[in-house]
């Protein structure tokens, strides 16, 4: 294919059950913005066949590329698909969790928009622990960041290769949304946080629990006691 205009990233872990159908959703939808797109699927510490499937699909399709990791953890899936991304846009995204109509929704607002970073903001969560657990990883987020947006790990998450800084992301854990957010604030990218309200997920498990939620509160502190502190 030719050099695409947009690169979109999606970690894959353990997704056998659903991959094929929800990248030919988002395909479906693609067809729909007119501008050359890949798709960078990163299977990062598979335990099912993952992988194969996700190598089908990429035979299947020229716009669609595969990474693969033995290596598991949804950071480093994003930096992979940084590495390999060409596009002027690039994008990454939850696969389980995002829709082909928000996708799309999000990368128009990102094309009409070239220079800013655009960003979901999911307005719904599916029971009151996760809402109650986002509201506070949110509120610290902001008082330790000096953030004035929402939604630290939603997604879809889009900007322009010209916000070079976000290509450096060194977070190999789920912080690295965190990182993300922190970078556009330091370096001054303006943001437009788009409302998403779609609650459907497409297969698999959560990975969200009780001990993962502590490593994440903990880490967004750990994460801005690394800052210098003339950042902070």
């Amino acid at each position: 294919m030719s050099s695409p205009e947009i690169s979109i990233i999606l970690p894959i872990y353990n997704q056998a059950d659903h991959v094929g159908r929800v990248v030919q959703e988002y395909q479906d939808a693609l067809e729909r913005l007119h501008h050359e797109y890949e798709l960078i699927l990163v299977t990062n510490g598979c335990r099912d066949n993952s992988y194969e499937i996700c190598q089908a699909l990429a035979r299947q399709s020229p716009n669609v590329r595969v990474v693969n990791s033995a290596r598991g953890g949804w950071g480093l899936a994003v930096k992979l698909g940084l590495a390999e991304a060409r596009g002027e846009l690039i994008c990454y995204t939850n696969l389980a969790r995002t829709t082909g109509q928000d996708l799309l929704l999000l990368l128009l607002y990102a094309v009409a928009y070239p220079s800013v970073v655009v960003k979901a903001n999911r307005k719904i969560r599916e029971s009151w622990r996760r809402r109650l657990g986002s509201l506070l990883y949110n509120l610290e987020c902001r008082a330790l960041f000096d953030l004035s947006f929402w939604d630290i790990n939603g997604t879809p998450k889009v900007f322009p290769r010209s916000f070079d800084k976000l290509l450096g992301l060194t977070r190999d854990d789920d912080l690295i949304d965190a990182e993300f957010n922190m970078i556009c604030r330091r370096e001054n990218y303006p943001m437009v946080e788009v409302p998403i309200f779609s609650t459907r997920r497409h297969g698999g498990k959560t990975t969200t629990n009780y001990n993962s939620a502590l490593k994440m509160y903990l880490g967004a502190y750990q994460l801005w006691r690394a800052q210098p502190k003339a950042d902070r």
